[in-house]
């Protein structure tokens, strides 16, 4: 069954609830057929004691829709996602308003995939360039 991109996005964010995603206030709010992009707010709640955004919630981010990303663009429900190793760079701080994760895939194979994520700021500076590799798990059959 095919969905719509706003069918698809309110999928992506019912998983969120009850979640870290949800506690960092994580938005699934664009789709295409190449990427997934996520919005987080940045505010008090994730940042660093001296009051820019924490790496960690950058990183949790990212993983966050590039997992997102790689259970969709597999197109297959008997799967588990899981990530197995990411990479962030850090380039440019900020204090507030909110960034967004975009994942792109840079390689699909049946059992690893590469990601891309881009997190930028509302006027599409980049603030961190992260490479997730993530692992496809085939759920077993009873």
């Amino acid at each position: 069954m095919e969905y719509t991109k706003e069918e698809l996005l309110a999928r992506c964010n019912q998983m969120c609830k009850n979640t870290l995603m949800e506690t960092l206030n994580i938005e699934f709010v664009d789709f295409n057929d190449h990427s997934i992009t996520a919005k987080m707010p940045v505010n008090s709640r994730v940042h660093q004691p001296d009051g820019v955004l924490h790496g960690g919630a950058s990183v949790a981010l990212a993983e966050s829709v590039g997992s997102a990303a790689a259970f969709i663009f597999l197109g297959k429900k008997d799967v588990q996602v899981r990530g197995i190793e990411i990479a962030a760079n850090h380039v440019k701080s900020i204090r507030e308003g909110a960034v967004f994760a975009k994942a792109e895939i840079m390689h699909k194979g049946r059992t690893t995939q590469l990601w891309q994520i881009r997190i930028t700021d509302e006027q599409n500076n980049l603030i961190s360039l992260v490479k997730l590799t993530t692992l496809t798990l085939y759920k077993e059959q009873p």
